[in-house]
């Protein structure tokens, strides 16, 4: 195990949680790029891949989780997206 992929992964896993947290209470899309999370995930399903064929270890499950929590907030993008277009859509709004 290294320490430090351990600790690049707590690093990113922490700033998720506040990064979800801002997604749900702001309900928009605005600061996101729903590219970049889908590279990250990319990103972490390698990690992944090469934790189960070489070096199967306890930092597996870092990836996992900012797998999860990655994909949880790429589910809020889209969510928000619907929001948004429902607001400019909504008839108080052609006023």
């Amino acid at each position: 195990m290294s320490i430090f992929e351990a600790g690049m992964l707590v690093c990113f896993g922490a700033s998720w949680p506040l990064d979800i947290y801002k997604s749900l209470k702001s309900r928009t899309t605005a600061g996101k790029s729903v590219m970049f999370m889908f590279v990250l995930c990319v990103g972490y399903i390698f990690g992944i891949i090469n934790k189960i064929v070489y070096n199967h270890d306890i930092v597996l499950v870092l990836y996992i989780i900012n797998l999860l929590l990655v994909s949880f907030d790429i589910c809020l993008f889209y969510r928000n997206r619907r929001i948004e277009s429902r607001n400019v859509s909504s008839p108080e709004n052609s006023r």
